[in-house]
């Protein structure tokens, strides 16, 4: 049902600019014809009216008041005066000290409504062709072990991040960096050959991902009672981590893997094959993927070229053991090694081959890479590396840093397999939300079918609201009791709304029958202005949430119109309302409210379900 047609005779008496920009415009006009002074819009501070007070938006009036050489009250008194007469948005205003406060007119109000009603993402821009392109990095798992929780909150960030960018009008490419060699691969891959006996992921019905997990969590089990032994022998702990056996069996068959030993690449490729499919099943259900992956393997040697081409401009200095470093004294921070004496890459070798690749690829106008607070300095260097090297974005380039996530009974640690799983977490966020669902009776009349898809929607929703309602800079504590909740600030309540509100929609076509017409709106309750202002407030959250990279302010967004609506729907109701031309405007305001919390959780990668 629309009723776009509704507001038509209304909203062309008003300019096609939204409230704030139409009094802002006047306050313009107020002050060149007022007091003969030309005023940048910088300068025009509108803001909320604050609760206590009468109105919808507050000027402030103090960086007019030498223009006007009257006093606060005075000056806010003729600006009042002058946007009630002049202002077609303005019905009519009061002065608190040097704060104007101006009620929004009816017809401004159904107007923006109007415009909401016919853009399906209000508040969100398209790119075009002359939009720069963004790049994120996110996830960057390693292919020894399953992803956890670290990278569940590592996935929904870069996710999220990538669509608020898209939203704001960016062109965006999501990538992958996998780190696919090293030796913590060999640990499991060596631990496979003493203690596999030939298993495979179809063999021991594993995931490929848990299973070489197992294999790492194996190889340090043994390597522990190795060092045990030796040091019960006698010998210094620090030296016997290094004269382990199965540590120097490691190495060696690290060693053999950068010779491209036939027998160690096969294994590898074997190896890694499982882990990539257990990966991509696992992005699967948390509705995350990449435009492009990159992996470390292929990236390493094209960043000793470049590390190389950089020592014979001079950027670097090769010292007498044969190591590579470079000089950062002059930007206040140490050396860094690039190249180790016997020629063998680091961490930042290989992001500069990597960004050396992705600058082939992409016309890269933003990097921003998404990671863990610990790799802060890592990023640091890594601009001032790129920059040196010629990268037009390595100067700017952004790393997304955010906290840990903990339990509560502490941190998690991979080799002793004390990590919270993603599967396994995913797995009993959806079963709680299973069960959650059914003791409170939201399954009746549903088949199994339709129950297990709410309860998907519902249990992922549930935990990555949670995760994204945080500050990401933050560290955290995850508690999965507390995410599956259809009350308070959780994903549940606020898909419960949207659900509801569908529900009301469906029920308002099926009893339509009467012609909805607006020709003479009644005067539009506090409630309902304040929902429409709400809603009209979401395009400045996306904008911020860009600017800030904070897929948190969407989650908090979304939260408070979705309880700024659930107020109006406790005072008022929407198909029992006698007023055919009140009803068709609650209902909408019910669907575009609706529509903005679908588009705002999209944004953080959390789906809705049409009923619940």
């Amino acid at each position: 049902m629309h009723f776009a047609h509704l507001f038509v005779p209304l909203h062309q008496k008003l300019k096609k600019m939204n409230i704030e920009q139409q009094i802002m415009s006047a306050a313009q006009a107020a002050v060149k014809a007022l007091y003969q002074q030309e005023v940048p819009e910088k300068m025009v501070q509108l803001q909320k009216t604050r609760s206590e007070f009468e109105g919808n938006l507050t000027l402030v009036v103090f960086p007019f008041v030498k223009m006007a050489r009257k006093s606060p009250e005075q000056t806010a008194q003729e600006l009042g005066e002058y946007l009630q007469a002049n202002c077609e948005a303005v019905a009519k205003f009061n002065v608190v000290k040097g704060f104007l406060n101006l009620t929004v007119s009816n017809e401004a109000w159904l107007s923006l409504l109007s415009d909401m009603d016919k853009e399906e993402h209000y508040g969100e821009k398209a790119a075009d062709e002359n939009s720069p392109l963004v790049m994120i990095e996110y996830s960057s798992p390693n292919t020894n072990k399953p992803l956890h929780l670290g990278h569940v909150r590592n996935n929904l960030l870069g996710w999220s991040l990538a669509q608020i960018m898209q939203a704001n009008g960016n062109k965006v490419v999501k990538t992958n960096i996998v780190n696919d060699r090293g030796i913590h691969i060999c640990k499991s891959m060596l631990a496979w050959l003493k203690w596999g006996n030939g298993e495979t992921p179809e063999s021991s019905g594993k995931k490929g991902d848990h299973l070489i997990g197992d294999y790492y969590v194996l190889f340090d089990k043994h390597y522990r009672e190795e060092i045990k032994e030796l040091v019960a022998q006698g010998m210094d702990e620090e030296k016997a981590k290094q004269e382990a056996p199965l540590i120097k069996e490691a190495h060696e068959m690290l060693v053999k893997w950068e010779q491209n030993d036939p027998e160690v690449r096969a294994l590898w490729e074997k190896m890694n094959s499982w882990v990539y499919a257990g990966f991509d099943e696992t992005y699967q259900k948390m509705g995350v993927k990449f435009d492009k992956i990159y992996y470390e393997s292929q990236t390493y040697l094209k960043g000793k070229a470049k590390v190389e081409e950089g020592l014979a401009k001079g950027l670097f200095e090769r010292h007498e053991d044969n190591s590579v470093w470079a000089d950062l004294t002059n930007e206040g921070l140490d050396q860094k090694l690039l190249l180790r004496s016997d020629g063998t890459s680091v961490y930042m070798t290989q992001d500069i081959g990597t960004a050396e690749m992705r600058f082939q690829d992409y016309p890269i106008d933003k990097m921003i890479y998404v990671v863990g607070n610990e790799q802060n300095y890592h990023f640091q260097v890594l601009s001032i590396l790129l920059d040196r090297l010629g990268f037009k974005w390595g100067k700017e380039l952004t790393h997304f840093s955010y906290g840990m996530v903990e339990l509560p009974n502490g941190k998690m640690k991979s080799r002793e397999g004390t990590v919270v799983d993603a599967d396994d977490l995913m797995e009993l966020m959806v079963e709680d939300a299973y069960k959650t669902s059914m003791e409170l009776g939201k399954f009746d009349d549903m088949t199994e079918d339709e129950r297990r898809e709410i309860a998907r929607i519902v249990g992922m929703g549930a935990l990555k609201y949670f995760i994204l309602k945080v500050d990401a800079r933050k560290n955290m504590l995850f508690n999965p009791e507390e995410s599956i909740d259809f009350n308070g600030n959780t994903g549940p309540f606020i898909q419960y709304t949207y659900a509801r509100i569908r529900s009301i929609l469906r029920k308002a076509e099926d009893i339509q029958n009467t012609q909805n017409t607006l020709s003479n709106p009644s005067t539009l309750n506090e409630k309902e202005i304040e929902l429409i202002q709400k809603m009209s407030e979401y395009g400045a959250a996306v904008e911020q949430a860009g600017k800030d990279y904070s897929p948190s302010g969407i989650a908090n967004y979304c939260y408070e119109l979705t309880k700024v609506f659930n107020q109006f729907y406790h005072d008022y109701s929407i198909l029992n309302e006698p007023d055919e031309n009140i009803k068709a405007m609650r209902l909408v305001i019910a669907r575009n409210v609706a529509k903005i919390i679908k588009n705002g959780m999209s944004l953080l990668g959390i789906e809705v379900p049409e009923r619940m």
